[in-house]
């Protein structure tokens, strides 16, 4: 890589490391005040808040599964910058939309509208893919993920300080942290997928199940997006259920609230930036997905017992290799896909990770509403947590499975 080259991807990863880091904030600062929001526009309780805001995620999800294959088959035809920027603006609209919500419809149409317009991280991994080498990428993508968890050290902590003055005053900010992050793109961000390697737009491919055809030509993609699959599925009862179970298990408030997601940021960003290349080069990319499943396993059945603050915050340092997961299963498939369809491949991901979280956030909201209702044998918050680690070490068995099964292969 001659040194006039290296410039313009420098600063296409440091761009995008700042959008997606952006776009975390904006993000994290609503998760505190959500409940209030839908129990205030909706009037209803909070049991019937969770189950609303399960399928508001699921609105979003299924959106996002339809399109996001087309973001990132877009972005092999046409470049990458184009569709980031047009990610961010929609995510900017979508909490302006819920700011201003009159009714529930409203905050449905603004989570639909940011899934047609696609996840920024999609795009964002399709930048990092085309400006790395494929033996680097693993330390990338766990840099990419560090950027995440920074975003939600300081989004859910400003979301719980904000939301004391209402609960719409957050998605304000976030709109405004969007709109800043478009305009900073729009004159910084340079395309990195030159001409030559661009190829022609294909319905076909441009489809979710047309996404996972492809997959299956690639050898070992397949199996690795089951897994991948399980993990965001039993996973997604933490951005269906943690201010909902927060408030329910212990009365936190929504600063409260704030405060455990900016320090369960923190911890998953140090571990991500600053553990993701050395536990790489211990045990390698597979080894450490099945320390992160292990540790998410023991995570999840712990929250549902736990009964106290502080042991929260200790199963937070337990929970933190999970962040492993994601990034080193992105970068085991990246290196079977060719460099020309590595947007195809994200948007596939994207795919696979909206359907997974559309079943599994309706799936726990739907729970949670039951056990804490007066239908339930018994009244708990917790039922969710049991089940999310019972799913998680089915996903560690069928990793070791297939890992094996490759060796012998």
């Amino acid at each position: 890589m001659s040194d006039a080259s290296a410039v313009p991807q420098r600063r296409a990863f440091l761009f995008v490391l700042i959008t997606v880091f952006l776009d975390m904030v904006g993000f994290g600062i609503i998760i505190p005040v959500l409940p209030q929001l839908i129990e205030t526009v909706g009037h209803v309780d909070l049991a019937h808040a969770a189950i609303i805001g399960g399928w508001m995620g699921a609105a979003y999800s299924i959106a996002q599964f339809l399109c996001g294959p087309l973001m990132g088959n877009l972005s092999d035809r046409f470049g990458r910058r184009p569709l980031l920027l047009l990610a961010v603006f929609g995510l900017g609209v979508d909490f302006l939309m819920q700011a201003l919500a009159p009714n529930l419809e409203w905050l449905f149409a603004g989570r639909v509208l940011a899934g047609i317009c696609g996840a920024s991280w999609i795009i964002a991994n399709a930048f990092v893919a085309d400006i790395s080498a494929p033996e680097d990428r693993a330390r990338l993508f766990g840099i990419m993920g560090a950027a995440f968890g920074l975003g939600f050290i300081i989004g859910p902590a400003i979301g719980g300080l904000l939301g004391t003055f209402g609960p719409r005053v957050p998605f304000y900010v976030a709109a405004a942290v969007s709109g800043l992050n478009l305009v900073f793109g729009f004159f910084i961000l340079p395309e990195t997928l030159a001409p030559e390697n661009r190829r022609p737009f294909d319905w076909k491919r441009a489809n979710p199940f047309g996404a996972f055809r492809i997959f299956a030509s690639y050898r070992g993609v397949l199996p690795m997006c089951t897994v991948l699959a399980m993990f965001f599925f039993f996973t997604s009862v933490y951005p269906a259920l943690w201010p909902f179970w927060a408030k329910a298990r212990f009365d936190w408030s929504e600063a409260m609230i704030g405060g455990s997601l900016a320090l369960f940021g923190l911890i998953m960003a140090g571990f991500q930036g600053g553990l993701s290349g050395p536990f790489v080069k211990w045990f390698g990319e597979r080894r450490t997905v099945a320390i992160g499943l292990v540790c998410a396993m023991v995570a999840a059945t712990g929250y549902g017992i736990v009964w106290t603050l502080p042991l929260v915050v200790v199963l937070m340092f337990v929970h933190g290799p999970e962040g492993f997961i994601h990034p080193m299963l992105t970068a085991l498939m990246s290196k079977e896909v060719p460099e020309n369809a590595q947007g195809e491949l994200q948007g596939g991901l994207s795919a696979i990770m909206n359907i997974a979280m559309m079943l599994g956030t309706i799936f726990y909201s739907q729970l949670f509403g039951f056990f804490m209702s007066d239908a339930a044998p018994f009244q708990s918050p917790n039922v969710s947590y049991y089940v999310a680690g019972a799913g998680l070490a089915a996903a560690l068995g069928v990793f070791l499975w297939l890992i094996g099964h490759q060796r012998e292969a």
